[in-house]
């Protein structure tokens, strides 16, 4: 091994220190904003803390609370997985087909197209609006309009506030804009697939597209499907429906975790039971990554 990275079997780290200054801005930054920030959640996590008054020590009762006494927690923890479900997972499958499938057509087509499937994440706040908007109660919305002007429905109907609507029409919008980062992704990593090894496999006995791409794109790809399952895993359970729904959103059908945070962190300034409900959505996160990296292993084989 090069000798500037060992000598006699132990890292140099006089010899490398160049690379660790290099490494100095990043590793500070990352510290600061996210590394300090989870173990001061973590202590926070265990005190009855309210800004205004000194923080007391109360061990884990925030978490015994959260845990058998808190209904509104449970049923957040219930919205955020039913979202989380047809966000994450299918969001994230959806995301790589329509790559691969774009992935075929010519340059120009590909690229019109991948700006159409990416503008929604861009436009962030922007869709919002377009789609409260077009689900808007009035006579005026634009669903409402269509179907009043076709006599399909007598009176208008309130999207956003009938619980059998909610939630199916917060998983369509908050799909659409998690296509995005993922989606993009994809299409960048399929396009640095080696096309010889496609001719090589054929040559092996690869006999059609779904054995291509279990045997030779996905394993080609691991470290971006990686990318993408971090994103997607943290799109999906960091779902904020307030935007769309309102806060609280109508008999709590689309209440999430980040939303009961922010009810507690922000509303009612209960900091330390906020942190509580922050290191369970991260341990649920990390828990959650796990699981996808274990599938991703067993690609390809």
């Amino acid at each position: 091994m090069d000798e500037r990275i060992r000598a006699n079997g132990r890292y140099n780290f006089k010899k490398n220190m160049p690379l660790y200054l290099m490494l100095l801005p990043f590793m500070a930054l990352f510290f600061t904003f996210t590394i300090l920030p989870v173990i001061m959640a973590s202590v926070t996590s265990l005190t009855n803390y309210d800004v205004l008054q000194p923080m007391e020590i109360v061990w884990f009762e925030n978490f015994r609370r959260l845990f058998i006494e808190d209904d509104l927690f449970t049923l957040s923890v219930q919205n955020t997985f039913v979202l989380a479900v047809f966000i994450g997972p299918a969001g994230y499958i959806l995301a790589f087909f329509v790559a691969w499938l774009i992935n075929e057509l010519p340059t120009k087509l590909r690229a019109i197209l991948t700006i159409i499937f990416y503008a929604p994440s861009m436009a962030g706040g922007a869709f919002i609006a377009f789609a409260s908007f077009f689900f808007a109660a009035d006579p005026f919305g634009w669903l409402n309009a269509f179907l009043l002007s076709n006599s399909l429905t007598e009176e208008p109907i309130i999207w956003l506030q009938d619980p059998d609507y909610m939630m199916p029409i917060a998983i369509g919008v908050h799909l659409v804009m998690a296509l995005g980062i993922g989606f993009l992704a994809f299409v960048a990593g399929l396009q640095q697939v080696d096309k010889t090894q496609y001719e090589a496999a054929y040559v092996d006995g690869i006999r059609n597209r779904w054995q291509e791409l279990w045997f030779i794109t996905l394993p080609n790809m691991r470290t971006v499907l990686m990318f993408g399952a971090v994103i997607s895993i943290t799109a999906s359970l960091s779902i904020d429906t307030s935007a769309l729904m309102g806060f609280p959103s109508p008999g709590y059908v689309t209440h999430t975790i980040v939303n009961h945070l922010f009810d507690f962190g922000s509303v009612r300034m209960e900091m330390g039971y906020a942190s509580a409900i922050a290191i369970f959505l991260l341990f649920v996160m990390l828990g959650t990554n796990r699981l996808f990296q274990m599938f991703l292993r067993r690609v390809g084989t």
